[in-house]
C-alpha cells in the first residue's frame, strides 16, 4: 500500500485552472492531429516501398475499415495533405510530405531516447508511437540531447 503524499508535495499539490486548461487543450490538439500524422506517414511509407499508397492497403495496415480509411482521406485532401486519383491511389503533396518528416523524426528522437534509458528496440519502437505526437519541442529537444550524450541506438 502507497502511503499518502507529504502537504505541499508536487502530488497533492493542484495547479491553477489557467495552466490545467493548458494542459488538457494540448492534449487534446495532440490527439487530434496524432491521426492525421499517423496517416500521412503511412501513405509516405508505402509510397516509398511500392510506389503508391492504396485505400486497401492503408486499411490494412491500420486495422481499419475502408470507409473509416475513406473518410480520413476526404479529410486529408480537404486540410491539403493528400490528393486522390482516380485508379490511381493517394499521393501526398509537399505540406503531407513535410508533416511526414516531421513526425517520422520526431518518432526517430523519441525512439533513440528510450533505447538510451535502456528500453529495449522493440518497446522503444511501439512505445514512441504513441508518445512522439505528445511531447512538446523543449522535451523533444532535451531527448534528442539525452540520446546524443548516452548513445542512444
Amino acid at each position: 500500500m502507497q502511503e499518502p503524499s507529504e502537504p505541499g508535495s508536487p502530488e497533492t499539490v493542484l495547479v491553477e485552472p489557467e495552466r490545467h486548461v493548458e494542459s488538457f487543450r494540448q492534449a487534446r490538439e495532440a490527439r487530434r492531429s496524432e491521426l492525421v500524422e499517423d496517416y500521412v506517414e503511412l501513405i509516405d511509407d508505402l509510397i516509398g516501398d511500392g510506389g503508391e499508397a492504396r485505400q486497401v492497403d492503408i486499411a490494412a495496415r491500420l486495422g481499419v475499415a475502408q470507409p473509416t480509411v475513406a473518410k480520413m482521406l476526404k479529410r486529408l485532401c480537404e486540410d491539403g495533405f493528400v490528393q486522390q486519383r482516380p485508379y490511381r491511389g493517394v499521393f501526398l503533396t509537399e505540406a503531407g510530405r513535410r508533416l511526414a518528416a516531421q513526425a517520422r523524426e520526431r518518432h526517430r528522437i523519441v525512439e533513440r531516447f528510450l533505447c538510451a534509458l535502456g528500453v529495449s528496440p522493440e518497446t522503444a519502437r511501439r512505445d514512441a508511437e504513441g508518445i512522439e505526437h505528445h511531447v512538446s519541442a523543449e522535451t523533444l529537444a532535451a531527448f534528442r540531447a539525452f540520446a546524443e550524450r548516452h548513445g542512444g541506438a
